[in-house]
């Protein structure tokens, strides 16, 4: 996006608001109850990579500070009776398991965590290309502004300026088993778009366009929120994300570009803040 269009989209947003109450109404449900131990629910299909390591990385530091007590309680029993001190620099065998035993950290913990995020990252996280070329896949604009988040849908045509593109506030639907990939914008401060149910969350930086994806496995309602602190007034960036089942998604978007259509006004170029798609 130009600095023109940046700079010109906050002006868009009134118009975006307006479209958005005839798109669909903000959803209010309150999202569904957590699941298991201070994770938030996982909806995605990819989620639980991210599960995958946090769990990883609590069940090694948990063995290390067992191993690191033992040892310690080991010392002192054999080392309970009373008996001068004899200070020691170490000698070559306590220096060589010192570090045999940082380097087996270093290269089972550290090591695994750092090769599976990188393959995690690009097999699933951001692998945009192929996430745009699945069938079905949905596109999303997404403009945020102090305080709320502009969503806009492309048209039947699949561009983001045609009169029956879809524009919500606060209020993004997607279905279920398809990737979603989203593009980002700010046409202010930085704010991050946070999904902590599907394990994903982006910037949106001024003066370019960010993006990210992911895909629901699971219907309902869930938290869309700003990771970032933009302001007085960030508390007031949370929206919905609700994920549909396919059929229920394709009857609200046939009935939303229905409205967008009616509502369109080519001459209102305050209202066409879309931008062209850019290719992964």
């Amino acid at each position: 996006m130009s600095r023109a269009g940046i700079h010109g989209a906050a002006r868009r947003v009134a118009a975006a608001a307006t479209l958005a109450m005839l798109a669909a109404p903000a959803a209010q449900a309150d999202p569904l109850p957590e699941a298991g131990f201070g994770m938030p629910r996982d909806a995605s299909v990819d989620g639980h990579h991210v599960d995958t390591l946090i769990h990883f990385t609590l069940v090694a530091v948990l063995l290390i500070f067992a191993l690191a007590l033992a040892g310690l309680l080991w010392a002192l029993v054999r080392h309970r009776g009373r008996h001068p001190a004899s200070p020691s620099r170490g000698d070559r065998r306590s220096i060589l398991l010192v570090l045999g035993v940082a380097g087996l950290v270093l290269v089972v913990v550290d090591g695994s965590l750092f090769v599976t995020t990188v393959l995690d990252l690009h097999r699933h996280f951001w692998s945009f290309a192929a996430a745009e070329a699945t069938p079905g896949a949905l596109r999303v604009e997404i403009t945020a502004h102090q305080w709320a988040w502009a969503i806009r849908y492309p048209g039947a045509d699949g561009t983001f300026d045609a009169p029956d593109a879809v524009v919500a506030l606060d209020d993004l639907r997607v279905p279920v088993g398809v990737p979603v990939v989203i593009q980002l914008a700010s046409t202010d401060v930085i704010h991050s778009l946070y999904l902590p149910n599907f394990r994903v969350k982006q910037d949106a930086v001024p003066g370019m366009v960010t993006r990210l994806t992911f895909a629901a496995r699971t219907p309902g309602e869930y938290e869309l929120a700003c990771a970032q602190h933009c302001g007085p007034n960030h508390y007031k960036m949370r929206g919905v994300l609700t994920a549909l089942a396919p059929d229920r998604f394709a009857e609200w978007l046939e009935t939303a570009r229905a409205d967008a259509r009616r509502g369109y006004d080519p001459a209102d170029e305050a209202a066409h803040w879309g931008w062209a798609w850019r290719a992964p």
